[in-house]
């Protein structure tokens, strides 16, 4: 290649096509200066990566995989977020991924850094046949619980995916979702344990986020895109000190306590 240690370095550091760190390793194992040794070491540990990266997303497909062999074309994920939180909405996300997806990093949304979610959100919308978004507002929550809300919110999802692509099977996030056609699956953990349920709670939290951004630019004063509406200390402080805005969920204790202030 005629580079010195220092270039191929700076070339291979960001590199993860798995076709060019063999390449590289070819070239190092053919080097003989001292400095190549390192380099190749490290490129074997990239490549050991990415081959166990690939190998734990495949586990995440094996449900989909199955159900496909049984004859579920469009498989459909599932999740909510926003359950917990004192104000904003809870949102659902609904997303059927195509048959080859490369999401390297694809999990729970809980266990990734914001930059991660965002990208990977991108990815999932880029890389879905189809994703939806379903929510139920405040006003719902309070009227129907947040339990009886958050499966409005999923089914609204399920509904709102079904204008692009209808799905054969649904798989939940540990949840039954009522009044849906479609044959569907509750998986404990399926967040953590399926990649088209994962897809959806980083969709659906990416979403959410956004959402409660923009509420902090209308409602200032209680914090709500640092907390996204959850019992922080500074949005009990804020809630004593200016009482509930139009979005937060008089049902909850925490808000109702602060109106009778």
């Amino acid at each position: 290649m005629g580079l010195s240690i220092a270039e191929m370095r700076r070339q291979m550091r960001a590199e993860r096509d798995p076709e060019e760190l063999v390449r590289w390793r070819r070239v190092l194992r053919a080097d003989s200066r001292a400095g190549a040794k390192p380099l190749l070491e490290r490129c074997e540990k990239q490549l050991a990566e990415i081959r166990a990266e690939r190998k734990r997303l495949e586990g995440l497909l094996a449900l989909r995989e199955q159900l496909r062999r049984e004859g579920a074309r469009f498989v459909a994920g599932v999740d909510e977020v926003g359950v917990g939180p004192l104000a904003g909405p809870v949102v659902a996300a609904a997303v059927v991924l195509h048959d080859e997806i490369d999401l390297p990093g694809l999990d729970d949304s809980k266990k990734l850094r914001r930059s991660v979610r965002e990208r990977l959100a991108e990815q999932v919308r880029e890389q879905a046949e189809g994703c939806a978004i379903g929510s139920a507002s405040p006003a719902e929550i309070d009227e129907l619980n947040i339990y009886h809300a958050a499966l409005l919110a999923m089914r609204r999802a399920v509904e709102n995916l079904r204008r692009r692509v209808v799905p054969d099977y649904v798989l939940v996030d540990a949840r039954t979702i009522p009044g849906i056609r479609t044959r569907q699956r509750a998986i404990v953990g399926g967040d953590a344990n399926d990649a088209s349920i994962a897809a959806a709670s980083i969709v659906a939290k990416v979403h959410r986020d956004r959402l409660m951004r923009r509420f902090d630019e209308d409602h200032p004063g209680y914090g709500l895109g640092r907390h996204m509406g959850y019992a922080t200390a500074q949005h009990l402080s804020a809630l004593r000190r200016l009482g509930p805005s139009p979005i937060h969920r008089r049902s909850f204790a925490p808000v109702a306590e602060s109106e009778q202030r």
